[in-house]
């Protein structure tokens, strides 16, 4: 499998495939590398939510709007609770989550829209960011899940809420982005019980033995992605792990809760607009 978020810029990585067929497209997610910020959270934390200096978050999201052509003012973020409720982005919407959590959309993990230059963000350390892309009717899309929202349907929703919008699941280009993988994300009984049992099989589950299970989130996205209707061909998953490449990703886990937040971003510019 080749990798499809590539490494075009030290603070971000960017889903070429998609933004070298429409240059109007920004579509990525932010690594750990550039910007400010001292231990736990060097040095690019871009999440209002954590015990970070707030001046230097307001800066670093400053630094990546340069870097994206994209004015802060038009970013959104929702609150990501680690449900499933899905939110359609309004021009009244636009910079809410953008220079403060405090009020950014309350209660969703998803967020879709066909606004023009408009940046859908969320933020991540090991939950699996999902990227949405309609290329016939231009809508785009971008969910945060872990493994709550996994097992809930994130992914199936999203396609529901685009298909509520008129787009047809045959065109809709999905990528799963860098989380923690199957190779170290270990769970027990407690988790594994809510999966149902048609995906507790290999590549999606392993048996450890003792009550222990590794869980890999992005095969169990690709087999509901699939079930609700997008094509194979459309589904790109990343293959880095936020666990073990340190130099690169915050890790919630491997940091012991102590760490900063990468931004998930994907929005398309007009310049007529």
């Amino acid at each position: 499998m080749s990798e499809s978020f590539h490494h075009t810029h030290p603070s971000y990585l960017e889903i070429s495939k998609w933004t070298y067929s429409n240059p109007n497209l920004v579509a990525g997610m932010t690594t750990r590398i550039g910007g400010e910020g001292i231990a736990p959270f060097d040095s690019f934390n871009l999440g209002w939510h954590v015990p970070d200096v707030k001046e230097t978050i307001r800066k670093n999201r400053e630094t990546l709007a340069n870097l994206l052509q994209f004015p802060l003012e038009h970013w959104i973020g929702g609150e990501q609770v680690h449900d499933t409720e899905v939110y359609t982005v309004k021009k009244k919407d636009i910079g809410k989550g953008a220079l403060s959590q405090d009020n950014a959309l309350p209660n969703c993990d998803g967020l879709i829209t066909n606004l023009p230059n408009v940046l859908l963000t969320a933020f991540y350390a090991d939950c699996v960011p999902l990227f949405f892309y309609d290329p016939v009717e231009e809508w785009v899309g971008i969910a945060h899940a872990g493994w709550k929202g996994t097992v809930a349907g994130m992914g199936p929703e999203m396609i529901r809420a685009l298909e509520d919008k008129g787009v047809d699941a045959n065109h809709i280009k999905v990528a799963i982005g860098p989380s923690i993988s199957g190779d170290v994300y270990e769970v027990d009984e407690n988790v594994l019980q809510h999966i149902p049992s048609e995906l507790r099989v290999e590549p999606t589950v392993l048996d450890k033995g003792n009550g222990k299970y590794l869980l890999s989130l992005q095969n169990m996205h690709k087999h509901l992605l699939l079930e609700s209707g997008v094509k194979e061909k459309n589904i790109e998953v990343s293959e880095y792990c936020t666990y073990q490449n340190d130099h690169l990703f915050f890790s919630h886990r491997r940091d012991q809760g102590k760490t900063g937040r990468m931004l998930g971003f994907i929005g398309l510019k007009r310049l007529s607009d």
